[in-house]
């Protein structure tokens, strides 16, 4: 989709997303929060819902937990425009409570056309609704209890052909600010998807991808996206030697061996 069509699709949908009244959330909102930043951005942002002063100003993370997201960005050294940013639920959750099944329900095929439009090259979920949404409409394989939705966060997941990278919710630091180093930890990772890794034109990994020898998901997961934990990529940058078989993890893979 081009650059006016995008455009376009999204002011249409904003439209619709504008004058929904599904659910009971319309009945208590001043208004409906619609996406921000690049339509073409390489990431998309998913967070919860909007807050008060989000719902009051009609627009999104400028209350505290904005503020929070932004000392992220600047940890991650990225533009918060550089990323395109949504909610799972496009109306204020009064009192800030937890969201109904059907509330959710109720936004799903707003977000799930939102992505289409956007079509990110990766998604980042904040927070444990946003994260099993997502995970779900993907057909990832899902914690089996929420305390373990944690585990999920800073990891790269590829399910469905859709790059899925989970991250703590910016509001998480205001009730738990001990985890702070551990979330900037998590969030710099964002600034190593914004391009591919260097070596990956000349890589083995490509030639044996692109000959149909290797599962695409080596390409998603390393070259295209957490290059930075790829250990071809670090024996490169050290200049160590490492046969061309094997895989970014670290395993030798044998039958990609030259006969």
């Amino acid at each position: 989709m081009n650059l006016s069509c995008k455009y376009k699709a999204v002011d249409e949908l904003n439209k619709r997303i504008n004058k929904c009244t599904v659910c009971r959330l319309s009945l208590t909102r001043k208004h409906v929060l619609t996406g921000e930043g690049d339509i073409n951005a390489r990431l998309m942002m998913i967070a919860l819902s909007p807050g008060e002063k989000e719902d009051s100003e009609n627009r999104m993370f400028i209350g505290p937990s904005g503020q929070i997201l932004n000392k992220l960005f600047d940890k991650a050294k990225m533009l918060r425009e550089s990323v395109y940013i949504t909610n799972l639920i496009k109306c204020m959750l009064p009192k800030n409570r937890r969201p109904k099944t059907d509330e959710i329900n109720a936004c799903s095929p707003f977000l799930e056309e939102e992505i289409a439009v956007i079509d990110p090259e990766i998604i980042v979920p904040l927070g444990f609704y946003a994260t099993r949404s997502v995970l779900m409409k993907y057909h990832a394989d899902l914690p089996s209890a929420r305390s373990e939705f944690t585990s999920l966060y800073g990891r790269l997941i590829f399910s469905d052909d859709q790059k899925i990278f989970p991250l703590p919710h910016p509001a998480s630091l205001l009730y738990h600010p001990s985890f702070e180093s551990k979330t900037e930890e998590k969030y710099i990772k964002l600034n190593i998807f914004l391009h591919d890794c260097k070596w990956f034109p000349v890589c083995p990994m490509k030639w044996y991808y692109e000959k149909g020898r290797l599962d695409k998901k080596w390409i998603e997961k390393y070259c295209r996206g957490d290059w930075e934990s790829c250990v071809r990529f670090k024996m490169e940058e050290e200049r160590r030697f490492h046969h061309d078989w094997m895989l970014p993890d670290g395993s030798i893979d044998n039958s990609l061996k030259p006969v």
